[in-house]
């Protein structure tokens, strides 16, 4: 019971906090210009950018990462937040604001956004580290067994053929009658070769001369004797 008690006096004090930092925040914006519903966008800004911050260090902290980035951060969003408090506690006249607290109201909603996007999308090391999958590795070439193959049945050599008879060489044929013409040509060498060397010719030189056949050769001899 009282364990519930004490639960419920906290959730009313941070409303009561955060509805007067929330008050504070609108009144500096509208004093520095923010009229209508963007005075009531800051404070909307400022706490959700201190949450996010915070969030990001819980996170952090838990897997032993630094967290200077959410720490920077959130630091920016406790000193928006408690110098709109401070501001509004007449330390500052909100009807003649300064210039520079005009611009650094102005500046807020781009810084808020950087922040708030820095700390939201910013991949932690642990889903870093799970998005990193390590390639398998191939087998090893020198440990893969491969089948024995079988070995070829052997082929059976046939016996030896005994050679055949050799086949007797036909008879060569005749030799036909030698032509007249060549009869005269050759006895034109004949004559030549008698008067050139003071001897008849014979069948090889016949050969040689008119590129003949052997047996056309000493047929040819036969005539010119």
């Amino acid at each position: 019971m009282f364990r519930k008690v004490r639960l419920d006096a906290v959730l009313v004090q941070a409303v009561i906090a955060g509805a007067l930092s929330f008050a504070h925040l609108h009144d500096l914006a509208a004093a520095a210009g923010q009229d209508g519903w963007k005075a009531w966008a800051y404070p909307v800004s400022v706490d959700l950018l201190l949450v996010a911050a915070w969030r990001r260090l819980r996170l952090l902290r838990d897997q032993g990462e630094p967290a200077r980035a959410a720490w920077s951060w959130f630091a920016v969003a406790l000193a928006a937040s408690l110098g709109a408090n401070v501001a509004t506690a007449g330390l500052l006249d909100l009807n003649d604001v300064p210039d520079w607290l005009r611009i650094l109201v102005a500046g807020w909603p781009a810084l808020a956004f950087l922040g708030g996007t820095l700390l939201v999308h910013t991949p932690t090391p642990a889903a870093a580290d799970t998005d990193h999958v390590e390639p398998e590795p191939l087998p090893d070439v020198d440990r893969v067994t491969v089948p024995a193959q079988p070995e070829p049945a052997p082929v059976p050599v046939p016996d030896a053929v005994e050679p055949a008879e050799p086949v007797p060489a036909l008879p060569a044929a005749p030799p036909a009658d030698v032509p007249p013409a060549l009869v005269d040509h050759a006895r034109k060498l004949a004559d030549s070769h008698r008067a050139s060397t003071g001897t008849p010719i014979d069948a090889a030189t016949l050969r040689d001369r008119l590129g003949l056949p052997g047996p056309m050769a000493d047929q040819l001899a036969a005539h010119l004797t």
